[in-house]
């Protein structure tokens, strides 16, 4: 807070003198003022844009498909925000940290998931997409013979916030429609045509020159775990455990899971060692739900029915030949036991083949112990049971309904992954043992392979999927199961999990900062592109929905056609402004 309270001072002062210098009227007329903001106006550049126009049919047929292509994504932005506003409205969603109005700001440092190390990318992003979109009015201004008054850059303080172009109003009104639309949809469409290049450009020569580095990458450890005990910190990469190669996440599993020491020797990256004692520790309980939900998170596991356990490997031995057990737990509040069936905790799908067979209800909890006569000690285990099944298969379930055993024939159904050929059982599993999470090392894994996949353009979805995982990439964790951590790009402590190899091996800061530059200018090229196509004024859509409402009232039988079109862009625009308040605010005043 110390931090932003002086760069506030800093923008006060500042804002004080330049409105001292405007009320007295030191500033040249090239210098304008809005609120904190200036603006530097100027004549040079005009031959540039008019050199530039020259080739007006390529420059039309250009305009044509991008004026085709932003109002595709007009009437898309139009819906999906008023779905998202009237799906708030109806089921606020509980406030986050995606929902917090500050993380609407593109302005590392406020917003939470855009960190400072990445500032100079992003401005420099931003400054891009500024010019290009500002750019593209003005070629496309000069192609349809609209002139234009002057061009300049917007400023707060020192920092380069934007670029504009003014063109002519007078000849932007005696324009013909087909001009005036080619010129609104210019900028956005470079835009779009930037993003295409940047993200070519990285998933291509520059990502491909990145590899994962080896070992296990610790994203963080868990406090009070072995591992936090043992020193291991975020950024940090396991090589070896126990004198054996981890060589990247799953491996550390394997290994640990593989040895039942209470105590192994940990090498990591840069060579040093740590010892780490091991003692199970409690990560998560599904609350309500699990038979054994009066555990703590933290709390370390002591016994199964009196057996003293230390390790993973031992508690699931202790497990093995157990459907019900009593487990006992120790934390800084003293002991406590609880006795319940122990399997793979899950939940009914609705219309699945489990209840569908079964007398059970959408819904309902139930703790598989066996599956077709295959132990079933954690949720892992009900997929690795179904490995060599095929829909059409009977199985028999044994399974823990409301604390009584009971034992089913379930006819397996069709995988509703496609991408999947075993039977399909209907239940969703809870990760543990009943519910139970549990560590013996303590370590959070960050998904470095997943995130080099998405950024290399590797990950095996559809085009559209892919791109909706690069935009939601700095906000991944927080919006989809499975991740833990977002990727702001190589930087911080996540670049110590890539290096850069083949010819390029020399120059991995470089490198880094390439792909840092590439990501962040296509990521803002394309939220800037799609924001502007929202039919709204003053945005570039909301002057496409007046050029395209007018065309369409020109040939209806209405008498006042002005009034008409004001009525519809007045109603299209307050429609996306309150559907916009509702998504940046409502999840806070509605929840």
């Amino acid at each position: 807070m110390d931090t932003w309270l002086w760069v506030a001072v800093g923008l006060g002062l500042y804002w004080l003198v330049v409105a001292t210098l405007r009320n007295r009227g030191v500033l040249p007329d090239s210098v304008g003022t809005m609120g904190p903001l200036l603006t530097i106006h100027t004549q040079r550049g005009k031959d540039l844009l008019d050199w530039l126009a020259r080739p007006k049919r390529a420059w039309r047929a250009w305009g044509n498909f991008g004026l085709g292509l932003a109002l595709v994504v007009g009437v898309g932005a139009f819906v999906l925000l008023v779905v998202q506003a009237v799906m708030i409205l109806l089921n606020p969603p509980e406030p986050s940290a995606v929902t917090q109005p500050r993380n609407v700001l593109v302005i590392p440092g406020v917003n939470d998931f855009l960190p400072l190390s990445v500032a100079p990318e992003i401005v420099l992003g931003l400054l891009i997409g500024m010019v290009v979109h500002e750019g593209g009015h003005g070629v496309l201004s000069r192609v349809g013979n609209i002139g234009v008054e002057s061009m300049g850059v917007v400023l707060l303080a020192v920092i380069p916030m934007g670029a504009f172009v003014e063109p002519d109003e007078e000849e932007q009104r005696n324009a013909d429609r087909g001009s005036r639309a080619r010129m609104f949809a210019a900028g956005v469409t470079n835009n779009f045509l930037v993003t295409v290049l940047a993200f070519a450009l990285l998933m291509g020569p520059v990502v491909g020159a990145i590899a994962v580095a080896p070992g296990a990458a610790v994203g963080g450890t868990i406090p009070g775990s072995p591992a936090d005990r043992a020193g291991i910190d975020q950024g940090d990469r396991i090589t070896a455990v126990g004198g054996v190669d981890v060589a990247n996440n799953s491996e550390l599993d394997r290994v640990l899971s593989a040895t039942r020491a209470e105590t192994v020797s940990v090498t990591l990256a840069g060579g040093e060692s740590t010892t780490v004692d091991r003692d199970l520790l409690v990560t998560g309980v599904v609350e309500n739900v699990s038979p054994f939900a009066a555990f703590s998170v933290n709390s370390t596991v002591e016994r199964v029915n009196g057996t003293a356990v230390n390790t993973e490997p031992e508690f699931r031995d202790a497990l093995q030949n157990r459907t019900v057990a009593t487990i006992t737990t120790t934390n800084a509040s003293g002991t406590t036991t609880a006795t319940g069936p122990v399997g793979a905790l899950a939940v009914v799908a609705p219309d699945g083949p489990f209840a569908r067979d079964t007398a059970l209800t959408a819904n309902q909890h139930v703790v598989i112990t066996h599956l077709d006569g295959d132990r079933v000690v954690t949720g892992g285990d009900v997929s690795t049971a179904l490995a060599d099944t095929h829909p059409g298969d009977d199985v028999t379930v044994e399974a823990y309904v409301d604390g009584t055993k009971q034992t089913y024939t379930v006819t397996l159904g069709e995988n509703p992954n496609t991408n999947t050929q075993t039977g399909f059982l209907g239940v969703t599993s809870y990760v543990g043992v009943s519910g139970l999470d549990t560590s013996d090392f303590g370590v959070d894994l960050y998904p470095a392979a997943t995130f080099l996949d998405i950024v290399g353009g590797d990950l095996d979805v559809n085009f559209a999927q892919q791109g909706l995982y690069l935009l939601l990439l700095p906000f991944l964790g927080a919006v989809a199961a499975g991740f833990g951590y977002n990727f702001a790009g190589f930087v911080d402590v996540n670049a110590n999990f890539y290096t850069v190899t083949g010819p390029l091996s020399g120059f991995e800061p470089l490198v880094f900062i390439l792909a840092n530059v590439l990501f962040w200018t296509g990521w803002i090229n394309l939220n800037l592109g799609a924001f502007n196509c929202i039919p709204a004024f003053p945005l570039d859509g909301g002057h496409l929905l007046r050029t395209s409402t007018e065309a369409v009232v020109s040939r209806l039988p209405v008498d006042d056609k002005p009034s008409a079109v004001r009525t519809v862009t007045t109603t299209v625009g307050l429609t996306m402004l309150v559907s916009l308040l509702i998504m940046v605010f409502g999840p806070q005043l509605l929840s």
